[in-house]
C-alpha cells in the first residue's frame, strides 16, 4: 500500500483534529454497540482498529473509520439469528477477506459513478440526521442511543416526536452547558486570537470547560448538576479477569454454518458501499482536492474488519460523521485518524473515570456545528442555481436520506440522474432544425456525437411525421457511435418511405473508416447503401464525409 510517507508532516494540525475527532468517536462507538446488542467495549476496540489499522493501510487522507450506524440492524439481527457473539465474530472475519477479494478486483471503481449532486445530497442529509438527533442530548434528553441515524427509533418514536420530547425532560445544566460549548466552538472559529492556536482545537477546550462546570454545580448541590445518564458511560473494569475477558475470538468452528456466509456477504457489500460513498464524500470535502485509490481502500477495510473480528470488535466502515469532524477540525493528512485510534485505545485504558465525566450535551455542541457544516444554506442555493436537473437529485437524496436511509437515498439520487440522463439524451440525439413545416421544406436533422437505441422511438416519429415533398437532410458528420437500430430506421426511411412520399434525402457524414480505406474510388466517395452494408458488418467507429446532393 502507497502514501505511507510524510506521516508527521502536518502533525501540528493533525494532533489537534485527532483530538476532535476521538471525543466525537468515543460515544458513538458506545452507543453503536449498544444498539447492535453486542458488548459495549466491542464498539471501541472496532474505533481503535479503525483508525490505527484501517488508517494505516488506507490511502485516504481524511477518512476516518469505526463502527458505522448503518450497520446496527444487521448487527443486532445478525447476532441474534446465530446465537451467539463469538459465531458472529466468524462472519465479520470473512466479510473482511472478501473485502480484500472485492479490492483485488478492482472494485472499488464503482465509485467514479455516483454524481456530485447526489454525493452532496448524502452529506446534506447527514448534516441534517446530525443536527435533529443531537439537539435532544444538547438539551438533556438522552433517551435514544448517541450514533443512530434512523428517522424511526426503536421506541415506537421517531426523529420528530424526540424533538417535541425535548420539552418533557429538560434539563437546565445541561441547556447551559451546551451554549457555553457553542459559544466555545463559534468563537473558536471566528475570532482571529482564537484561530491562530491550532494546536489547542475549541472542542477540546468545550469539553473540558463542561466537564469543570459540571464538577462545580455538582460540588455546589447545584440543580444544574448533569446526573450519570446524561454523561459519557464507558464500562471499567474493575480486574484482571474482567478486562480478559473484554477480547472475544471467532468461532471458526462455525465457518461451515450458511448462516454466517450470509452475513459475511451481507456486512461485505453493506459496508463496502457505505465506505465508497463515505470516500466520495471526503475527497469532496478535501480542500487539497486529493483523490483516494478506492480500490486500496476496500483492502485497506478488509484488513481492518479481519482485525476487528480476531480482537473481538464490531464490523468498521469509513464512517462519515467521524470523517466530517475530522475535514472540519483541519486535519492534513491521514495521521489524524491514527492519532484518533491511539487516543480511544490509551484513554479507555488508562483514565477512562475521567471519560465518563464528560457531559453528552457538550459532544453534541460539537456536531452540531459539524451538522451545521454539512447542510450550510450556499449548498441549497448552490444546486438550485444549478437548474432542476441538479437540483431535483440532491434534494430527493437529502430527503431519502433523512427519512429512509443512507443506501436508499443515494440509491434514490442515482435512479432520477439516470432518469434525467436518459431524458436528456432522448432531447439531444438529434437537432431538429425547419423554418416551416410544410410540404417542399428543407428539413435538418442533425445527429448527436452518440445516437444509442434508446433515441429510435424519437427519430422514428420525427421521419414519420415529415410531409410529402420536402427536402430533408440526416447530418451524422459529428458522429461518433450510431447503432445499428437507427441506421436500419434511416436505410428504411431512404429508400422506401421516402420513396413513396416523394422526399428527397441528403445523408451527410455516412462514410465509413472500413469502406474508405479499401476502396477504389479516387474521390474516396461512398454511398450510404455502402456504408451500410459495411456498418452491418463492423461496429460503427466514426461516420464521416459527405454523401449525395439533392
Amino acid at each position: 500500500m502507497k502514501n505511507k510517507s510524510n506521516l508527521f508532516a502536518h502533525l501540528k494540525s493533525d494532533f489537534a483534529s485527532g483530538l476532535v475527532v476521538f471525543l466525537v468517536a468515543l460515544p458513538l462507538c458506545l452507543g453503536i454497540a449498544m444498539a447492535s446488542g453486542a458488548p459495549l467495549f466491542s464498539g471501541i476496540i472496532a474505533g481503535v482498529v479503525g483508525g490505527i489499522v484501517v488508517g494505516y493501510f488506507s490511502s485516504s487522507s481524511l477518512s476516518v473509520s469505526g463502527p458505522a450506524a448503518g450497520l446496527t440492524a444487521i448487527v443486532l439481527t445478525a447476532i441474534t439469528d446465530l446465537g451467539a457473539f463469538d459465531v458472529f465474530l466468524t462472519a465479520v472475519f470473512i466479510a473482511g477477506l472478501i473485502q480484500l477479494i472485492l479490492g483485488f478486483a478492482k472494485a472499488g471503481s464503482i465509485s467514479n459513478y455516483f454524481p456530485t449532486n447526489v454525493i452532496e445530497g448524502m452529506l446534506a442529509g447527514i448534516g441534517i440526521i446530525i443536527i435533529l438527533k443531537q439537539l435532544p442530548h444538547a438539551f438533556g434528553y438522552d433517551k435514544d442511543f448517541e450514533g443512530d441515524q434512523a428517522f424511526l427509533q426503536n421506541d415506537g418514536g421517531n426523529t420528530f416526536t424526540a424533538l417535541f420530547d425535548i420539552f418533557n425532560y429538560l434539563q437546565l445544566g445541561a441547556i447551559v452547558i451546551t451554549l457555553i460549548s457553542m459559544s466555545i466552538l463559534i468563537a473558536w472559529d471566528k475570532v482571529p486570537f482564537l484561530k491562530r492556536m491550532k494546536l489547542i482545537p475549541g472542542a477540546l477546550i468545550a469539553v473540558v470547560l463542561g466537564v469543570v462546570l459540571n464538577e462545580i454545580f455538582m460540588i455546589s448541590g447545584s440543580k444544574l448538576a448533569i446526573g450519570n445518564e446524561h454523561l459519557v458511560s464507558l464500562p471499567i473494569p474493575s480486574t484482571f479477569q474482567e478486562f480478559k475477558s473484554i477480547i472475544v475470538t471467532p468461532n471458526f468452528a462455525a465457518v461451515t454454518n450458511t448462516k454466517v456466509w450470509i452475513v459475511a456477504f451481507t456486512i461485505a457489500i453493506v459496508a463496502s458501499i457505505e465506505t465508497l460513498l463515505s470516500i466520495e464524500a471526503a475527497d469532496r470535502m478535501d480542500v487539497q482536492k486529493r483523490y483516494t485509490d478506492t480500490n486500496i481502500e476496500l483492502k485497506a477495510q478488509g484488513i481492518g474488519n479481519v482485525v476487528s473480528s480476531l480482537l473481538g470488535g464490531l464490523p468498521l466502515t469509513s464512517v462519515i460523521v467521524r470523517t466530517s469532524a475530522n475535514s472540519n477540525s483541519g486535519a492534513k493528512s491521514k495521521m489524524s485518524t491514527i492519532i484518533h485510534g491511539f487516543l480511544l485505545l490509551v484513554s479507555v485504558l488508562a483514565i477512562p473515570f475521567v471519560l465518563n465525566k464528560i457531559p453528552l450535551a457538550t459532544l453534541a455542541a460539537v456536531l452540531i456545528l459539524v451538522g451545521y457544516k454539512l447542510a450550510k444554506p450556499s449548498i441549497f442555493i448552490h444546486f438550485w442555481n444549478k437548474g432542476k436537473y441538479q437540483f431535483i437529485p440532491f434534494i430527493a437524496t437529502l430527503l431519502a436520506v433523512v427519512f429512509l436511509d443512507l443506501l436508499k437515498g443515494v440509491a434514490l439520487g442515482i435512479f432520477i440522474s439516470i432518469i434525467f440522463i436518459l431524458k436528456g439524451n432522448l432531447k439531444r440525439a438529434y437537432n431538429f432544425r425547419k423554418e416551416n413545416y410544410e410540404s417542399g421544406d428543407v428539413i435538418h436533422i442533425d445527429l448527436a456525437q452518440e445516437v444509442s437505441f434508446l433515441n429510435k422511438a424519437a427519430i422514428k416519429q420525427t421521419l414519420n411525421d415529415i410531409p410529402e415533398k420536402s427536402k430533408v437532410i440526416i447530418d451524422a458528420k459529428d458522429t461518433v457511435y450510431i447503432a445499428h437500430d437507427i441506421l436500419d430506421l434511416i436505410h428504411e426511411f431512404k429508400t422506401i418511405k421516402a420513396v413513396d412520399k416523394k422526399i428527397k434525402v441528403k445523408l451527410k457524414g455516412f462514410k465509413d473508416a472500413y469502406e474508405l480505406e479499401n476502396s477504389d474510388d479516387s474521390n474516396n466517395h461512398v454511398t450510404f447503401e455502402h456504408y451500410y452494408d459495411a456498418a452491418k458488418r463492423v461496429m460503427v467507429k466514426k461516420p464521416i464525409g459527405d454523401e449525395i446532393d439533392f
